[in-house]
């Protein structure tokens, strides 16, 4: 087997056919995408951890915690999981809402 530094290659030989293992990484990559989604929405949006926590209701901690991919959400991974049986991927995404239906 041919040597290789591309991260990806080394990667997909360690997991192999490890389904369990590809799900969790699908898992990983499904919660780290939403963290950055969050993180660049915020920064675009001018807010602070400690705004947006105030806008949402909760606290600069948890809005830390999910940009940084650090919440074991069952019901995120069980729609992963749906997802995957039908054969479809999970597309969550933030779109901006028209001017004249923002609430405040």
């Amino acid at each position: 087997m041919a040597k290789t530094n591309d991260a990806l290659k080394i990667l997909e030989r360690m997991i192999g056919d490890d389904i369990d293992m590809r799900q969790m990484i699908a898992e990983e990559t499904l919660k780290a995408q939403i963290a950055l989604m969050i993180y660049e929405a915020r920064t675009a949006a001018g807010l602070t951890q400690r705004a947006l926590a105030a806008r949402v209701g909760t606290t600069p901690s948890v809005i830390a915690q999910l940009e940084e991919a650090d919440v074991d959400s069952d019901a995120l991974v069980l729609l992963h999981r749906i997802a995957a049986a039908l054969g479809h991927a999970l597309d969550i995404r933030l779109v901006p809402v028209p001017a004249h239906r923002q609430s405040a």
